[in-house]
């Protein structure tokens, strides 16, 4: 018996000792990751753990500034990213709404999707503002 005890700790040692040589693998992975690849993943959580996908829809925007109509840049499961003419400081609740076309949902109408969120991300590009937007709430309407 005790020569069975003595291989199920060889085989724990020796997955353990596996484990730890694919953590430090993984940790090695992040270390090469350029640091301005970090820096933006550090700034930005919210808009960073979901895959962009680069679609123009039209979006109208409703915020303390003022109502602007818009059109999106990327979208994700999290988030928004679209070009507006007026301030919208970080940290500042939008409400917004994005005009699903008919033909690309298989509806009869467009489908309205209203969401409400809060600015984590704003610059300036080519002298357009960009405002990223994390989706806290959102509902489908169908008109």
């Amino acid at each position: 018996m005790s020569n069975n005890g003595r291989f199920a700790e060889d085989a724990n040692t020796s997955a353990g000792a596996e484990l730890r040589k694919q953590d430090s693998a993984a940790a090695e992975a992040v270390n090469r990751e350029p640091a301005a690849t970090k820096a933006v993943r550090a700034r930005y959580p919210d808009m960073q753990s979901a895959v962009r996908f680069p679609i123009k829809l039209p979006i109208s925007v409703k915020s303390k500034s003022g109502a602007n109509a818009a059109e999106t840049e990327n979208i994700s499961a999290n988030g928004v990213l679209f070009h507006v003419d007026s301030e919208m400081p970080v940290g500042s609740m939008v409400d917004f709404t994005i005009s699903l076309p008919a033909d690309v949902v298989g509806a009869e109408a467009d489908v309205q999707l209203d969401c409400r969120g809060r600015v984590v991300r704003n610059f300036e590009e080519d002298g357009r503002r960009g405002v990223g937007v994390v989706i806290d709430e959102y509902h489908f309407e169908r008109r």
